[in-house]
Order: C-alpha cells, then structure tokens, then sequence
C-alpha cells in the first residue's frame, strides 16, 4: 500500500456548513474503506489547510478516485502528496544513478 497525505480547505459551502464537518470525515471514511482505501487519520488544523488527511491506498489511481468523489461534494478542494516513509526512501536512493 501506498501512503498519502492530503492538504484540504473548506470552500464557503463546506465553512457555512462546518458543524458537521465531523460527520462528513465519517462518511468519507467508510466511503475510501469501500473503494480499498484506509483512512488512518484526519486532522482539523490551524493555518494554510483546515483539515490533513493521511490515507493508504493501493496505488495513485485509487487514491485519485476517492480524493475526486470528495471533491465532488462541493465542500473541500484538495491537494494530495504521495509520501514515502524512511525504507521506501532508502529504496528510492539506491536505485538513482549516480550524476557524472
């Protein structure tokens, strides 16, 4: 599984409705874990982005799918990052060739 972290703000629809933003992370929930995507946490934040979402997902077009039917809501935009942790780093970096 891949993981991925996503930024997201609230448009004016989803402020106006912000009450029950924590019923709307619920549902999202269960709607990623349907499409074979594991929502490990959500995070309201302070600053740039309202909210961070940290996801497992099979590969970018799964997590692609679920992060575009959020979206579609109206209530959020969303920028998603893949991230890799330290093992699929050290992965990476043995694989890149060396600059002459």
């Amino acid at each position: 599984m891949a993981t991925f972290i996503s930024l997201v703000n609230l448009t004016g629809q989803g402020v106006r409705d912000f009450k029950v933003s924590p019923a709307r992370a619920a549902k999202f929930k269960s709607m990623a874990q349907k499409a074979g995507v594991t929502v490990k946490e959500i995070y309201w934040t302070m600053g740039a982005n309202d909210v961070v979402i940290i996801m497992d997902a099979p590969d970018e077009k799964e997590a692609t799918a679920v992060m575009l039917s959020l979206a579609s809501l109206g209530n959020v935009r969303t920028q998603t990052l893949r991230a890799f942790n330290s093992s699929e780093m050290e992965e990476i970096v043995s694989k890149a060739p060396n600059p002459d």
